[in-house]
């Protein structure tokens, strides 16, 4: 498809508050092929476009939020 951007969708568990989106935010974006992430609380999920198709893995994403003190699993 021209013009898709490659995105991946996770659920994260564990955030109780802004300073906690704010946190998997950065951990995400300073992930290696990650172009942006959005990341809600409400709805307990992340949105991350990669910069191109496969420049990171799902399974590196989900460590990310580990790190980052949160769980995650693919949407």
């Amino acid at each position: 498809m021209f013009g898709k951007k490659p995105v991946i969708e996770l659920k994260v568990e564990g955030m109780t508050c802004g300073h906690c989106v704010q946190h998997v935010t950065e951990a995400l974006e300073k992930a290696s092929g990650v172009k942006k992430a959005e990341v809600s609380l409400d709805e307990k999920k992340a949105v991350v476009t990669l910069k191109k198709e496969g420049a990171v893995s799902n399974e590196a994403l989900i460590e990310t939020v580990k790190e980052a003190g949160y769980e995650a699993s693919v949407i």
